[in-house]
């Protein structure tokens, strides 16, 4: 049998064809090689054959012979394991990130390896006690100012530690709500992601289901879910929508699933599968978090093209408990409501999770199905991320109960450094007023001046409720109506037991008498004397910036070793291209020569076969 006298041509071109979008396509890769998130395309291709067995009608002895090549789509190159394992990574990252500039913001009170802090402060109260208890300066109201003077110092740095303390909360919390300030914050950037993923994956499945690929805007979908990763901690599937995914309407995907092939594939008249549909896959993102148990669920914030509008997408809001107060640092909560879900034709409503402080510590929260509490006031909090940070940094004061291994207050934070600083001031006013007041009288029969106490509640003037923020000197030290007592059996006894204070380390010792019982209330310094504690506040907050800092590296290095992983899948190289750009221009050389081949051919059928017979 003669072959069909254009085959060849029809093959020739195809080649042609193929190998000239091969080079388009190096062209596009090649000119969006420094674009952020651009994914390497390539070319899907397949030989093209008989799709009918006309064997039964061709001579026994024909060879067939594929008909050339055929262009199926363009598509991104990607390995989802990697794009997983980023964004896993970014997770980690991003939560330590945060943590990192938390840390870095308190360093700037209780670092004082470079500055005259609180520490000094002490020590420069002891040193004016050591000069004023000789006898004649002992009762100098030039020497008792200077004192004056040293404890006014130490309380305005009390006071500036709480206050920058408080800022810090402030400005954490306008990280995750922007909503009155110039920038956005986690929030509202993520609402602002779900809602571009949202839409995203409508416009993706429209222009995929009439042909159009929409790689550039998949590129974007992708630099967004990655973005996302870093606020919380997600997971990504790609899957096909109830229509397409070959189940059968009304049946539970989790239990025994009825087969509904036509679904997924064209069917003949017997129900012979003749080919797959090519139906898009929709994407879904679900958030991660973890019960009281350490067991993880998932909330859907992206569910594919489900419903209409902004029924594919979630969100998330912060309310204000008391409005009457700041928010900060846990005075709100933090919901996440979750897509539509599938539930647009069930009338259910959508999955929330709420998150908010407990009262002594740590993170509690509510999850919802349906507007009924799954579970409710359970410690809860979310994997990672940035967010997740924010939040334990405002809420926890690693306060965790030992003996409830369930307890989530496992986060030294804000408070925890407030609590601190408040029992050393405290501790400091209560010893120091105490000894004061047990020096006003050394006659049994005439009873101690509680007047004569010399650090107060600035907001009262009196001994209650002392802390690091509202301390300061009486009022009536600064004007003169009390002072250093000195009616002891000395008049420099009060001096003396304050210089003991002063280095005594605290829990101190037996409470009930003598020098103990003048030191009042005997706070606890873990065995620390005023100075001393103030050290390990600082060491303390050092070793936690010392090991997340630690951290921190290792999940970048990490994270940038999956990076450059992905690189390689994703990423133009200049010298593969370069290289699929000879090898695609060597074949388009090639098929051109064969088409001037064929033509050579023909050009001999046509007009010189035959000849002699004329």
């Amino acid at each position: 049998m003669v072959r069909a006298t254009f085959a060849g041509f029809s093959t020739a071109l195809s080649a042609l064809q193929a190998n000239q979008k091969r080079l388009d396509i190096i062209g596009q890769n090649l000119s969006n090689m420094n674009t952020p998130g651009y994914t390497r395309q390539s070319l899907e291709t397949s030989s093209i054959n008989y799709r009918t067995p006309v064997s039964n009608y061709m001579n026994g002895s024909e060879v067939i012979v594929g008909f050339g090549v055929s262009m199926d789509k363009v598509t991104q190159i990607r390995d989802p394991y990697l794009d997983a394992q980023y964004r896993n990574q970014m997770q980690k990252s991003g939560y330590t990130d945060s943590i990192q500039s938390s840390l870095d913001r308190l360093s700037k009170v209780f670092d004082e390896s470079s500055i005259n802090g609180i520490n000094s402060a002490f020590n420069d109260i002891y040193s004016t006690l050591v000069y004023m208890h000789d006898n004649p300066k002992a009762n100098d109201a030039i020497y008792e100012a200077e004192l004056q003077n040293r404890m006014k110092a130490l309380t305005n740095l009390l006071n500036d530690a709480d206050r920058h303390i408080t800022e810090s909360e402030r400005i954490e919390y306008t990280q995750l709500d922007g909503r009155n300030n110039t920038e956005n914050g986690a929030v509202q950037e993520v609402n602002d992601i779900l809602m571009q993923i949202g839409n995203l994956n409508r416009q993706i499945k429209q222009n995929q289901v009439l042909g159009q690929q929409s790689l550039e805007l998949m590129d974007e979908r992708n630099l967004l879910l990655d973005e996302l990763s870093s606020y919380i901690p997600i997971e990504v599937t790609y899957y096909k929508d109830k229509a397409h995914d070959g189940v059968e309407n009304g049946t539970e995907h989790d239990a025994a699933p009825g087969a509904a092939p036509e679904e997924e594939f064209y069917l003949d008249r017997n129900g012979n599968p003749l080919g797959k549909k090519e139906w898009p896959d929709d994407l879904r993102v679900e958030m991660l978090y973890t019960d009281a148990n350490g067991q993880t669920h998932k909330l859907t914030l992206v569910e594919g093209t489900e419903g209409t509008g902004s029924e594919n997408y979630g969100h998330l809001s912060l309310t204000t408990l008391d409005a009457t107060k700041e928010p900060y640092p846990d005075n709100f909560s933090i919901t996440f409501t979750g897509s539509a879900k599938n539930l647009a034709d069930t009338g259910e409503t959508q999955e929330t999770l709420t998150l908010k402080a407990k009262a002594d510590g740590g993170i509690e929260g509510t999850a919802t199905d349906n507007g009924q509490a799954v579970t409710a006031n359970t410690f809860m909090q979310l994997k990672s991320g940035s967010i997740q940070a924010s939040l334990d940094m405002l809420w926890k004061n690693n306060g965790k109960d030992l003996t409830n291994a369930n307890d989530n207050n496992d986060i030294r934070g804000y408070e925890y450094y407030r609590q601190e600083l408040d029992k050393l001031a405290k501790g400091f006013a209560d010893v120091m007023n105490n000894i004061n007041i047990y020096g006003t009288s050394n006659d049994p029969n005439v009873p101690k001046d509680e007047k004569w106490y010399l650090l107060a509640n600035k907001e009262n003037n009196t001994r209650d409720g002392i802390t690091a923020g509202n301390i300061g000197i009486n009022v009536n030290w600064v004007n003169g109506s009390v002072g250093v007592s000195n009616a002891g059996e000395n008049p420099t006894d009060t001096l003396l037991n304050m210089m003991e204070a002063m280095v005594t380390t605290y829990p101190y010792g037996n409470t009930t008498t003598g020098t103990d019982a003048m030191m009042g209330a005997n706070p606890d310094l873990k065995n620390n004397s005023f100075a001393d504690f103030m050290n390990n506040i600082s060491t303390t907050l050092a070793n936690d910036s010392y090991s997340n800092t630690y951290v921190l590296k290792n999940n970048v290095t990490v994270l940038n070793a999956v990076q450059n992983a992905r690189d390689s899948v994703s990423g133009v190289s200049l010298d593969e291209e370069a290289s699929n750009m000879m090898m695609y221009q060597a074949a388009y050389n090639a098929a051109s020569r064969l088409m001037t081949a064929l033509d050579e051919v023909l050009n001999v059928l046509i007009n010189s076969t035959g000849v002699c017979g004329r």
